[in-house]
């Protein structure tokens, strides 16, 4: 090729170059612009979401501690930042085919196809997430919490986004994958309580009973150790059932998340030594036994028969 063919082919090559710029170049350009802006404002609504559900967070938070609500809270933001993120830059991919002049309709067909299948073959998957979303969203949960999800009690150790962890009491450690989760009982929401079903027998004075019972619990309230557990001074509901043996006092006492058994077994230590010392009798389950007295014999009259 000589000088003229070369200078020739070069100003063709430039020419269709300056064409595509000025055509496609420009919409593709515009294209990434506007994904570029897209991103920077996701990621600044998302900063000043998570600012918001922090300061929220720290406004409910009683004793200061909003760490973990910060971690969920974060966890939150950082799957929505991505998901968003990778929604426009999907988006702007498929602009940006289409202003170079790929036909996307097959692309389109073939994503959707592709989408169908790996949807059927995720779709456990994909209610596990939404779910573990939402329970982190809603805060039905924490780590720390005590629960009992699907019939099985135990510390919540982890709560993720796909599944959450329980450990019960003799160590084992149960999964659950958030999907499958039909009842969650969270008993450490914000405070909690241990009830009492105090049984006495039915010769004590009931009301003398109910001030027993007051005055151990303001004992227990006034104890270094204990009165930071307990929130709320006793509240005695009063005579709530006779049972075989006894009659039932039924009282609560409200304290902080997980306390309430530490605090149940100190109480009832101590009202069992307040009753033996006011001679409050406890009873069991016990049957009385009583013999009759043996009948008189049936006295039975012969006569003779007539000859």
């Amino acid at each position: 090729m000589d000088g003229a063919g070369m200078q020739e082919w070069v100003s063709a090559f430039s020419g269709r170059v300056f064409d595509w710029l000025v055509s496609s170049g420009v919409g593709v350009l515009v294209v990434l612009l506007g994904t570029w802006a897209a991103v920077g404002l996701l990621r600044v609504s998302v900063r000043r979401l998570e600012g918001l559900l922090t300061a929220q967070a720290e406004r409910r938070s009683k004793d200061g501690d909003s760490g973990e609500a910060r971690q969920r809270i974060h966890t939150l933001v950082e799957l929505l930042k991505k998901a968003g993120i990778t929604v426009i830059w999907i988006i702007a991919g498929m602009m940006a085919l289409k202003e170079i002049g790929i036909d996307i309709g097959p692309l389109l067909a073939g994503a959707g196809i592709v989408g169908l299948a790996v949807g059927f073959g995720a779709q456990n998957l994909v209610r596990d997430v939404v779910s573990g979303f939402f329970i982190l969203l809603e805060n039905q949960v924490g780590v720390g919490d005590v629960a009992v999800v699907n019939g099985t009690g135990g510390l919540v150790e982890e709560v993720n986004i796909r599944t959450m962890v329980l450990r019960d009491s003799s160590g084992t450690v149960h999964v659950f994958p958030n999907g499958t989760i039909d009842t969650l009982s969270n008993m450490t929401k914000d405070w909690s309580a241990m009830v009492f079903n105090i049984g006495v027998a039915y010769k004590e004075d009931t009301d003398r009973v109910e001030k027993i019972m007051m005055e151990v619990a303001e004992t227990l309230r006034a104890d270094e150790k204990f009165r930071d557990r307990i929130l709320e001074p006793m509240e005695v509901m009063g005579v709530d059932s006779f049972d075989d043996s006894a009659v039932v006092i039924k009282a609560r006492l409200k304290t902080k998340p997980i306390q309430q058994w530490s605090v149940g077994r100190e109480y009832r230590r101590r009202l069992k030594k307040a009753f033996d010392e006011q001679g409050v009798e406890i009873p069991f389950p016990h049957r009385t036994i009583t013999w009759a007295d043996s009948s008189n014999p049936i006295q039975a009259l012969v006569r003779p028969s007539a000859q």
